[in-house]
């Protein structure tokens, strides 16, 4: 069996960038993180904006016959699977393998990178209590979390997060206020607030986002 790596994600399919695979290339890569391939945000079947743009299918297909695979792998999330399946409907045989540390992607009940996003940051905010306690104040930590919420829930409960928020649901800014409050009124000097890169104002309150954001 050859194993040809495509460089890049799907622009290395557009570009034909690609490279042969062996045992001594990929050998001490199992405790690396990252993808030696490369990835990026490649849209090859997205409404076209240059007339450039309009022929990546055409040479996706030309380059995957040049290239003779049998199949081709798509390791990713949900824009990965999108585009994994518009390649299934040009006719070109595809395994797709779910891995998002994200964890949502339907059918999967642990996606791959999940548990090492959540290790990671649990032990960040595990970190952050004793200098939270030293200086008496309030520590916000934003984990990634766009639309789901799973990173942040985990490693939030696991890391002792006194208040976390979760895109999947809005938040008032007036609610959290009291719980800080609340807890420094029983005698608890700081807390730890762990939320989503995501989240969402309780626009219904008219409540402004004043939390800090990337």
């Amino acid at each position: 069996m050859e194993v040809m790596g495509i460089n890049i994600g799907f622009k290395g399919l557009v570009d034909y960038d690609v490279e042969d695979l062996t045992k001594k290339s990929l050998s001490g890569l199992l405790n690396m993180g990252g993808t030696i391939l490369g990835t990026s945000r490649e849209k090859p079947f997205k409404k076209p904006t240059l007339l450039s743009d309009m022929d990546k299918p055409a040479l996706i297909l030309e380059n995957v016959k040049k290239m003779g695979l049998d199949c081709v792998i798509c390791i990713g999330g949900n824009g990965t699977q999108k585009t994994a399946y518009r390649l299934v409907e040009l006719g070109i045989p595809v395994v797709f393998i779910p891995k998002t540390i994200d964890n949502d992607i339907w059918g999967t009940d642990s996606s791959f990178g999940f548990d090492s996003a959540v290790t990671i940051a649990t032990e960040a905010i595990d970190r952050l209590h004793s200098t939270a306690n030293s200086h008496r104040r309030v520590m916000v930590i934003e984990v990634m979390g766009h639309k789901a919420g799973w990173i942040l829930l985990y490693s939030g409960m696991a890391g002792g997060g006194d208040v976390i928020l979760i895109p999947e649901l809005p938040y008032s800014i007036k609610s959290i206020g009291n719980i800080l409050i609340e807890r420094l009124r029983k005698g608890r000097p700081y807390s730890i607030v762990v939320m989503a890169e995501g989240i969402k104002t309780d626009e219904k309150n008219g409540l402004p986002n004043i939390l800090p954001r990337r």
